[in-house]
């Protein structure tokens, strides 16, 4: 069987540019990176985006489209705009996937069609669109349900889905028990940790939290996983030789739990 491909988020090297995700990435013997698209210039760019995939020799696996908070001013204010570009940046860079999370609670109208818009386009427009599962948020102390349908994937329409080991953390979510739920319909990994003792999302480095990391990686080597690992590690605060170090460990989890180290 084909290796499962190992891949660095660009989002792992945050605030560092896109152009850093690929030397990093090449550098440290990733197998690709994934496009977290964001305000720097470059992650928009197809044309940017495919030079720095050809001079570092790595692949684009995934685009992940700006529907975050963080990211709600690029491309406009419209949801599936933002959708439908990243569609088009993935065609033109040659990935295969764009991941995205469900709509905010206050996108009522995006949320209301979102699952049959997913579809129409998986469909239309010959494209992965990976529903993220996210977690619930807590304010005043109590918890608040910010996503619709569901910030839970499992029990939604969805074709295809990323499961995050550090939201399962956040959401308080059996994560292996998830990957057996969703069975073909797993598309896309995203591989960190989380303590589970707070709704912070806090995306450590696997091995450093209390997920089940290596036993997802088991799973998925079993299962006829299909899709890539992508490392989406938080090293905005780490001075560089401990962001190269924390990705470096994180690179060497995947590849131990997914059967690739050799001797």
């Amino acid at each position: 069987m084909p290796r499962i491909p190992v891949a660095l988020s660009s989002a792992s090297v945050y605030p560092q540019t896109t152009s850093s995700a690929f030397e990093t990435a090449a550098r440290l013997g990733y197998d690709g990176v994934e496009v977290m698209v964001w305000t720097d210039p470059v992650s928009q760019q197809a044309a940017a985006l495919r030079g720095l995939s050809e001079h570092h020799e790595m692949p684009v696996v995934s685009v992940h489209a700006p529907t975050l908070l963080l990211t709600q001013r690029v491309w406009g204010p419209d949801a599936w705009t933002k959708v439908d570009r990243s569609i088009d940046l993935a065609h033109d860079v040659g990935a295969p996937v764009v991941v995205l999370h469900p709509p905010f609670r206050w996108q009522k109208e995006y949320a209301r069609a979102f699952a049959d818009g997913v579809a129409e386009r998986e469909h239309d427009r010959d494209i992965v669109l990976a529903v993220e599962n996210m977690y619930p948020w807590t304010a005043r102390g109590r918890q608040v349900e910010a996503y619709l349908p569901h910030w839970d994937p499992v029990p939604q329409p969805y074709d295809h889905v990323t499961l995050d080991l550090s939201h399962t953390a956040s959401a308080g979510s059996d994560a292996l028990q998830m990957v057996r739920d969703l069975g073909p319909r797993l598309s896309h990994l995203h591989l960190a940790d989380g303590s589970g003792e707070t709704i912070r999302d806090e995306h450590l480095v696997p091995g450093r939290g209390g997920q089940p990391c290596a036993e997802v990686l088991g799973e998925l080597t079993t299962s006829g996983f299909e899709g890539a690992v992508v490392l989406e590690v938080g090293t905005r605060r780490r001075p560089q030789s401990e962001r190269e170090s924390d990705l470096a460990e994180s690179l060497r989890f995947a590849r131990e739990h997914l059967g690739q180290l050799v001797g």
